[in-house]
């Protein structure tokens, strides 16, 4: 009798236990950041047709409320994240693109930093930046002479971009 109690208890707390593990999963999955539904973005970057090696991509919101999206760029393909979980998307809405390609590989910075976005304001970007050789024209480097814009749809998007000088 004594062990049949002891069976029932314990098989409670791990019932307890497996469904609050449940919770915890179910919980964490949900889009509840705040930031609204993202939306897949990927597709590649080529200059002069043929594929970018390696850089980043930034969508830069056109509305002041909107939040920017940045990708790595690897071997000339790409997806978008927006709150640092790799490849999670972005927001609906229209966009300046701005790609940064240069003969520094971008990809070690990514993986030092949180949640593997580049900040390319942030100091140990601009240090390396300063010493490479651009891979792309300067043009598509900033907002202001980007000439790249993009609209991302509340679905799933692939968007590609063919550069030229």
């Amino acid at each position: 009798m004594m062990l049949l109690a002891r069976n029932r208890f314990f098989s409670a707390i791990l019932s307890g236990v497996c469904t609050m593990a449940l919770l915890v999963v179910v919980g964490c999955s949900s889009d509840d950041t705040g930031l609204g539904r993202r939306y897949a973005v990927s597709g590649t970057v080529k200059y002069k047709g043929e594929p970018v090696p390696h850089g980043s991509i930034t969508f830069e919101p056109a509305s002041k409320d909107g939040r920017h999206a940045t990708g790595t760029i690897e071997n000339g393909s790409y997806k978008l994240s927006t709150s640092g979980s790799e490849g999670e998307g972005a927001l609906p809405g229209d966009y300046k693109v701005i790609v940064i390609a240069t003969t520094m590989d971008t990809t070690e910075l990514a993986k030092q930093s949180p949640g593997g976005l580049v900040h390319q304001g942030g100091p140990e970007f601009q240090k390396l930046l300063k010493n490479a050789k651009d891979l792309v024209p300067k043009k598509y480097q900033r907002s202001e002479t980007s000439p790249l814009t993009a609209k991302v749809k509340e679905e799933s998007n692939k968007l590609d971009f063919d550069l030229t000088d």
